[in-house]
């Protein structure tokens, strides 16, 4: 009897089932955070400077550049008299200060969602109570939120152990605010364990991890357990794409962060029937289509969407561009 030869990865009559998660992509702080800046250009004519990446992306990034964005990582590399812009992480109030204090015209890009923790912070210190923030070291929105409110009035917590840890006077007033683009679940953990060892600490009001981060990791949780592999579209300094790559594997599929399609492997499809594909908030859906553009000319595909909700949030501009 003769074997036939096991099917080649590149096999375009052996179909693949892609999954493609939803929501997925742009969030609506970063279609805000990108029109300011395209519309600072228009308004105030290149170079219009902007401290830090305006969002985690390099596709992102670089068409901002191509249109007259001149990015930078501290003020003081923006010449006087030239607009700048701040990036949708946040930034401590001494940047707007210093930038007020040299005179020069600067819009906001933060996410109104990292504002309301920034505004929760500051209520928190006002009724005398220490902050517990939940985050990721060195990330942009956590220096930022930290540096709403004085020194040593608020504590990093990054996990359940850095909890156990705490060594805080019995009697300090406590209140715990989260980064918004963490894990859900990872957070849930820290947020029981605070509760737990400090059963007086005060929470906000709503959730503080917002609701596209929260929906792009329901969506891939969807489709993890149906997939052999989940490729998440995303920068590798971009932490709610990061968490995606977790949700993803904890949802038992391999998977991999890829922020353009030419970085897919043929390899990585050998054995693979179901593909699932997501973007992090800050990659844009041209980026999705090119993968599953790749994807077909490695193999042939069947696609399928998987909805888990409907996103219509929309915020407002800054008061000076709506002149």
């Amino acid at each position: 009897m003769t074997t036939q030869p096991a099917p080649s990865i590149m096999d375009h009559t052996r179909p693949l089932r892609v999954l493609i998660a939803a929501p997925r992509g742009f969030c609506a702080g970063v279609d805000r955070a990108i029109e300011i800046v395209e519309r600072a250009i228009a308004r105030y004519g290149a170079p219009v400077y902007v401290r830090h990446e305006i969002v985690h992306n390099r596709y992102v990034v670089d068409g901002l550049k191509a249109k007259g964005a001149v990015f930078v990582e501290e003020l003081d590399e923006v010449p006087d008299g030239a607009p700048v812009v701040f990036s949708a992480h946040g930034v401590p109030k001494s940047v707007p200060a210093d930038a007020t204090s040299r005179g020069l015209d600067w819009l906001d890009a933060t996410c109104p969602l990292v504002s309301k923790v920034h505004r929760q912070a500051e209520r928190q210190v006002e009724a005398k109570r220490h902050i517990l923030f939940i985050g990721h070291c060195g990330h942009p929105e956590v220096i930022g939120t930290m540096g709403q409110v004085p020194k040593g009035s608020i504590t990093l917590v990054e996990t359940v152990d850095d909890v156990a840890a705490l060594d805080l006077p019995d009697d300090l007033p406590l209140a715990y605010l989260t980064q918004t683009t963490l894990s859900v679940d990872d957070t849930a953990a820290i947020i029981a364990a605070l509760t737990a060892r400090y059963p007086a600490i005060v929470g906000p009001r709503g959730e503080d991890i917002c609701y596209a981060t929260s929906n792009r990791q329901d969506s891939v949780k969807a489709i993890a357990g149906d997939c052999d592999l989940v490729l998440v579209i995303g920068a590798p300094n971009s932490s709610n794409s990061l968490r995606l790559v977790e949700v993803a594997q904890r949802g038992g599929a391999r998977r991999h962060l890829v922020q353009r399609a030419s970085e897919i492997k043929p390899e990585w499809l050998e054995g693979v029937d179901t593909i699932g594909v997501t973007a992090g908030a800050s990659a844009p859906e041209v980026l999705v289509r090119e993968v599953i553009d790749r994807l077909g000319e490695m193999r042939a595909i069947t696609t399928e969407t998987v909805t888990t909700t409907e996103e219509h949030m929309v915020f407002k501009l800054p008061r000076q561009l709506l002149d």
